[in-house]
């Protein structure tokens, strides 16, 4: 798989488009196609529709897409499964808190992932560099909330 700055091209693409989507109005999968032809990246539409997925993206009532809005539930997961077992190193908690360590660059790839599987034991994240920070929405569920985690990156 090539790599891009530390991250997989896949996970790259996906940021972008994610990015694109909060940044500006997109209102069609061959939109995405151009303005990501504009940053270098080549995609068919098909791979498009595939990401959109992944991301949580969705058309909302004004015709323009929406992270959040609806999505395939089961496929964020397996998409955070898949970014836990490319980019993190290690899984620790301590309370309520899970800290994810990742190469240089990868924390906010699965921090995003993370935000995008919506899980009901994360009561929110923060990713920095090559760190995150997940909060249990539960008191003591730090080390559960790790074990799952651990669990969502070995089926990937």
């Amino acid at each position: 798989m090539r790599m891009l700055h530390g991250m997989s091209t896949t996970a790259a693409r996906r940021r972008v488009i994610r990015n694109l989507i909060l940044d500006q109005a997109v209102s069609s999968q061959a939109e995405l196609v151009d303005l990501l032809e504009a940053r270098g990246m080549s995609v068919t539409q098909a791979t498009i529709s595939r990401d959109l997925a992944v991301i949580g993206a969705a058309k909302s009532n004004d015709d323009h897409y929406r992270i959040g809005e609806r999505g395939d539930p089961d496929e964020a997961v397996a998409y955070l499964g898949r970014t836990i077992d490319e980019f993190v190193e290690s899984i620790q908690s301590s309370g309520n808190i899970v800290v994810m360590k990742t190469p240089p660059g990868a924390a906010m790839v699965v921090a995003s992932a993370l935000d995008g599987a919506g899980l009901v034991e994360v009561l929110g994240s923060v990713g920095g560099d090559d760190t995150i920070f997940v909060v249990s929405a539960v008191a003591d569920g730090g080390p559960a909330l790790a074990a799952r985690l651990e669990q969502i990156g070995a089926r990937a």
